[in-house]
């Protein structure tokens, strides 16, 4: 339990942290006053003023803020003639603030993803389908592969690609299929085994035969293999940061895309079907997510950070009141009308979209125990996830 509540805390803090300390760096690059920048939230364990602005430590040791001056509504007022206030900035010093948030998510993501693939190694395609897993009373255990096998082709096809391989299973599923295997260990055509059924050989090459189902359990494909084209390549120490990077970027990307795709689900089904899909989850799925990332080890904890700083960043830049997107809505607004939006009006606003992101919250979260619930009692589950 406390394992997970530290790695919980710790990731959580340190994502609310990079995208303030975004806003607070672009905030003093713009000439806007910072009145305090605090570690957690009050009340106050420490602070120390170091010109103009506050820098604290607070009594409850989770997340952080910045204060900006002239930022508060019962602020703009008396603030706005400052020329260091927020209100008083030009539109695109307020724009460079707003976003700047997102981008330092979005940076530590990065990061994350680059030192894990320094790490691992960067993925790379051999052109061999290699069987990494395979599902438990699947047709692949009936036909008799193993992990570790490589296959080489299905009717006598060429597969030299995950997508060849979906593709030629998936049209001949009903039917049986002979599958080309190379086996290194353990390979009855090397040790001459006669007499037994269930597989040929094509010189040192077996082959297997299986028959795809037609309607595989869910999560499961017509086989029920987990199979791979890629493998995780390790080049010179010096080069490693460098390809590092480079796949911390691809791999950033495509979670925003991952991320917006979920985004749209999840809109469609509160639409069409009034609920939440059942693979978002909320803080109770995060905190069970990081209950097995605790245990996994730093790479592990590093990539957890990664998807969630994408994700925060994604949800962020929604043009949804009470996020930085909303913000960015007003100060639109005030580029089309040529006028700043009235303080009460923006704040209205703002509170009606933090309390329907408070309901979503909610639904989530009920999502979250109904998906607990489901496989044991609610008291037992969350002692599995909370064990000592």
């Amino acid at each position: 339990m406390l394992l997970t509540l530290i790695v919980f805390l710790f990731v959580l803090s340190l994502l609310i942290l990079a995208h303030e300390f975004g806003h607070f760096l672009m905030a003093k690059r713009a000439g806007i006053g910072v009145e305090e920048f605090g570690f957690g939230y009050p009340p106050r364990m420490f602070a120390k003023k170091i010109g103009e602005t506050t820098y604290s430590i607070n009594w409850i040791l989770f997340g952080g803020f910045v204060k900006l001056l002239g930022e508060e509504l019962e602020e703009r007022i008396k603030e706005r003639e400052s020329k260091k206030s927020f209100w008083a900035k030009s539109k695109k010093a307020r724009t460079s603030v707003i976003v700047s948030g997102v981008l330092a998510n979005f940076l530590l993501a990065i990061v994350c993803f680059s030192i894990v693939y320094s790490f691992i190694g960067i993925p790379t395609r051999t052109n061999r389908i290699e069987v990494v897993g395979i599902m438990e009373n699947s047709p692949a255990v009936q036909a008799g592969l193993r992990e570790n096998d490589i296959i080489l082709g299905i009717n006598g096809n060429l597969i030299d690609s995950v997508d060849k391989f979906v593709e030629s299973v998936n049209k001949e599923k009903g039917k049986q299929i002979a599958i080309k295997v190379e086996r290194k260990e353990n390979n009855p055509c090397l040790e001459k085994v006669l007499g037994v059924l269930g597989f040929s050989c094509e010189g040192d090459k077996l082959i297997l035969f299986a028959t795809p189902r037609e309607s595989p359990p869910q999560g499961e494909g017509a086989l029920g293999l987990i199979i791979s084209d890629t493998e995780m390549k390790k080049y010179p120490l010096w080069q490693m940061p460098f390809y590092g990077t480079i796949e911390g970027v691809k791999e950033a990307f495509t979670w925003i895309g991952l991320v917006f795709g979920g985004i749209g689900e999840m809109a469609r089904n509160l639409v069409t079907k009034g609920q939440i899909p059942r693979e978002i989850a909320g803080p109770l799925g995060i905190l069970q997510i990081t209950s097995g990332v605790a245990r996994s080890g730093i790479l592990t904890i590093l990539q957890f950070i990664g998807v969630l700083s994408v994700n925060l960043a994604v949800l962020n830049i929604l043009p949804f009141p009470a996020l930085d997107g909303g913000r960015l809505v007003f100060v639109g607004y005030e580029l089309v009308t040529r006028k700043k939006p009235k303080p009460k009006i923006e704040h209205w606003v703002n509170y009606i979209g933090m309390a329907f992101l408070l309901f979503l919250i909610i639904l989530v979260t009920i999502n979250d125990i109904a998906r607990l619930i489901e496989t044991t009692s609610i008291i037992s589950k969350l002692r599995a996830i909370l064990a000592f």
